[in-house]
């Protein structure tokens, strides 16, 4: 017997279902009822279309009416209304064009789809505050947009279509606050990572009001919105981005049980408490795979798997819906953000015990031009490591990592499982161990018990008198912004200098994103301290902290960056650099390089990836008398403006002063391990790239980088010739100093070194030549070693202690390396 079906809604649920119904089906009556215009449409684009990014209306169909009639054979009705369900006789009644009438069933299926919340607001009903959810919503903001070419807006909630509305609105030309009353934007993410959205968003230009609600609407021609603090906001439009909830009136009125989440229950084959009736989309409660609560998923891909669900059970199928993981993503400007399973908040409801775990890995092999960081928070089971929730925010490749991700939660895998896929790897692509895989070893390392670590809210319970913050970044990193009361050891340095270390406090380690502060952990742990390393070091600490600043007159802001010429307007030369896939002190290094070129006032235009640039960039120029003339997030990178010397007034309202520093740097190279060589060279390059006069005055076995790498035709005695034999010619044979292993060791530095785009000892040696490091080997030495002018590099200079002397007394730091 032929089935009659009638599906109650389009878009995505109820389109799936009629369309698989048919494919199954060839004799079924299939009628859907769409009381709109449109059955399928792509609400998902409708804020790219109102920002300019979708240029055509009609784009934004995914499929017609005729088309689906044609296509699929489904009597579809639109500008028809389903008002009431008579579930005794299996009818319904529909209002259409005036007039109602009843069409019997077999079998319903409810896709209503969810409204808009509107909350009670004072003047919510007024002229120019609108809802975005339908073709209809779009076509009357589109107008106003076109029209009466409103300046500034407002969106109220800070969920994913308010987040999409305030960046295209921001497209459309428009100055945007968004307003949300919770302490974060994005509530599918945890408070840190959402920090990172929030800095995106006002990076570029949006305000951002947070844990302030709308108490009401006035004004005449303006509307004035009145919120919980007493502040007030002017603008020309609303938009109104508070959520949705269940459209469930016509399911209430049938007696169709409703869940505690107020949407329509439905059983794992997604049928209703009327086994005649199913029902689909943001309408239902499903299940929540993870915490097993029932909760509203309001997203497009399960509506469309499940319609698909319903339509294999009326064709006599048993499938199941087993639940979803919420798996969800966005993009930010140029930031994208995605989630999959539970966050914190979920977990801590649930009562479900969870450890957490951070990432900041590279989207592709730093070697290869343009990788962006991806930072990764890992949710999972202290019991088995099973993996309970994943958040991601970055630039490229954001995408494919959640996908994985949510791949591994939706079969149970653990972080162990983690550490062993095998996923593909390209230079353009990925690393050879990539994102997802770091993510696996940095949980697996805390569920093994191979690091104990804190987090950094942790810090508020523990007692200030019995820990150490040990930061163990380079010196210029901690100079440019550490965490307060931290003490400074470099990680490179620990070994020699355990002895500043106390054994009778915690130590607790942190570096820029937590590798180094692995690598302590292990030096310090395995020397009986009792030591913990910081989860996402730095740059978590700085995502927590990063918030609106209050007081902050956006507009004088703004101004004052419009009034930045742009760079062909500028007065002086520009010239154009790319330190794209370079790592730090890599971009500082060439931006050093190119000032020495250029005349006073001339601009130099830098584009990088490096995140930590904008940052080290401003201290740089603060340090060496330059002017920061702006700095800029773009698809690419980092654009920074700089001009060669100081200008009056500071663009970006920046109050820049060279530091008075006009001392020089000299160090002391007595060894001739390749780590020590290596770090030698950063350090001397680094204070190049201050302007600072630099010195390394190389004695006895230091003399060994400066030698050449192929044999001399120079006469030697005896002892002369077995000191050479015992040596190593040149820089490209150095060993090292721990972890030698008969040569191998320098190779897999030098590789690893490679594949991070880290420049090599002789590329180091090129540029301190270049900079104007003054390389000196020590004339003593070099008699009693046996080594000739001869044998060394092109380029140094020769002198004795009292050449040193006379530098180190010109200095403001000495080092012995």
């Amino acid at each position: 017997m032929t089935k009659k079906v009638l599906i109650v809604g389009g878009v995505a649920g109820g389109a799936s279902a009629a369309a698989r119904l048919r494919r199954l089906d060839e004799d079924a009556e299939i009628i859907l009822f769409e009381r709109g215009e449109y059955i399928s449409f792509a609400n998902c684009g409708l804020p790219y279309y109102l920002g300019g990014v979708i240029k055509e209306r009609e784009n934004l169909l995914v499929q017609t009416v005729q088309g689906m009639q044609e296509r699929f054979n489904v009597d579809i009705r639109i500008k028809s209304e389903v008002t009431k369900i008579l579930r005794e006789t299996k009818e319904v009644e529909v209002l259409s064009q005036g007039k109602t009438y009843r069409e019997s069933y077999d079998y319903l299926v409810l896709s209503p789809g969810a409204d808009p919340i509107l909350p009670p607001i004072p003047g919510i009903q007024r002229e120019g505050i609108y809802t975005l959810r339908n073709m209809a919503d779009v076509d009357r903001i589109k107008s106003l947009l076109e029209e009466k070419k409103p300046k500034r807006a407002a969106v109220v909630g800070g969920g994913y279509v308010g987040i999409e509305m305030a960046e295209n609105l921001k497209h459309a030309g428009l100055d945007v606050v968004l307003i949300e009353a919770a302490e974060q934007v994005m509530g599918p993410l945890d408070v840190e990572m959402a920090r990172i959205v929030e800095k995106e968003l006002m990076d570029n230009g949006i305000r951002l009001v947070l844990q302030d609600a709308v108490q009401r609407f006035q004004g005449e021609r303006e509307i004035e919105i009145i919120l919980g603090s007493g502040k007030q906001e002017q603008v020309d439009m609303v938009i109104m981005a508070a959520g949705v909830r269940p459209e469930t009136k016509l399911a209430k009125e049938a007696g169709l049980e409703i869940g505690e989440r107020g949407g329509i229950r439905v059983d794992e084959h997604l049928r209703t408490s009327d086994p005649a009736i199913y029902a689909v989309g943001d309408a239902i409660e499903v299940k929540d795979r993870i915490s097993g609560e029932y909760a509203i998923i309001p997203l497009a891909g399960p509506a469309n798997k499940q319609g698909r669900i319903v339509a294999n059970n009326i064709c006599g199928g048993t499938d199941q819906y087993l639940g979803s993981l919420g798996t969800s993503i966005i993009k930010v400007f140029h930031v994208t953000a995605a989630a999959a399973g539970n966050n914190e908040k979920i977990l801590r409801r649930a009562g479900i015990p969870y450890l957490k775990s951070f990432t900041h890995s590279g989207s592709h092999a730093g070697y290869y031009p343009g990788a962006f960081i991806l930072t990764i928070k890992l949710l999972f089971s202290p019991e088995d490591g099973k993996i309970l929730g994943a958040q991601i925010v970055g630039r490229e490749g954001v995408d494919k990592r959640i996908d994985v991700l949510a791949t591994a939660i939706k079969h149970g895998l653990t972080v162990y499982d983690l550490e062993e896929l095998e996923l593909a790897y390209a230079p353009p692509y990925s690393s050879a161990k990539d994102p997802v895989n770091m993510a696996g070893f940095t949980a697996a390392n805390i569920l093994k018990g191979d690091v104990k670590i804190l987090h950094w809210e942790d810090l508020q319970s523990l007692n200030r008198a019995e820990y150490v913050i040990l930061d163990v970044r380079t010196k210029e990193e901690y100079e440019n912004g550490s965490f307060e009361g931290s003490i400074h050891l470099p990680v490179d340095n620990i070994r020699q200098r355990l002895d500043e270390i106390p054994k009778d406090k915690k130590i607790i380690i942190y570096c820029k994103v937590g590798l180094r502060g692995y690598i302590a952990y292990r030096i310090l742990a395995q020397r009986g301290y009792d030591v913990y390393n910081l989860s996402g070091g730095y740059e978590i600490y700085l995502a927590e902290e990063y918030k609106y600043a209050e007081g902050i007159d956006l507009d004088e802001q703004m101004t004052k960056f419009e009034q930045i010429p742009a760079p062909a307007e500028m007065q002086g030369k520009t010239i154009r650099v790319d330190a794209c896939g370079l790592q730090c002190p890599g971009p500082i290094m060439r931006v050093y390089q190119e000032m020495e070129k250029i005349q006073e006032g001339e601009i130099l235009e830098v584009q990088a990836t490096d995140p930590s640039f904008p940052r080290d960039v401003k201290a740089w120029s603060a340090r060496t008398g330059n002017t920061l003339l702006q700095t800029e997030t773009t698809d690419k990178g980092y654009r920074v403006m700089l001009k060669k010397g100081s200008t009056q007034p500071q663009a970006c309202g920046n109050d820049q002063k060279p530091l008075d520093i006009p001392h020089g740097k000299s160090l002391i190279v007595f060894s001739s391990d390749l780590d020590k060589a290596i770090a030698s060279f950063i350090i001397a390059n680094g204070g190049a790239s201050m302007g600072r006069k630099v010195t390394m005055f190389f004695t006895f076995w230091g003399l060994n980088i400066l030698r050449k790498d192929v044999v001399t035709g120079v006469n030697k005695n005896f002892m002369e010739r077995m000191f050479g034999w015992m040596m190593p010619r040149g820089s490209k044979r150095l060993g090292l100093s721990k972890m030698n292993m008969a040569g191998m060791g320098p190779t897999m530095i030098r590789n690893i070194m490679k594949k991070k785009n880290i420049a090599s000892l002789e590329e180091l040696i090129q540029q301190a030549q270049k900079s104007g490091v003054r390389l000196v080997a020590c004339t003593m030495s070099m008699d009693v070693m046996g080594i000739k002018a001869e044998e060394l590099i092109d380029g140094i200079e020769y002198g004795g202690v009292a050449s040193y002397l006379a530098e180190a007394e010109e200095s403001d730091v000495n080092l012995f390396v």
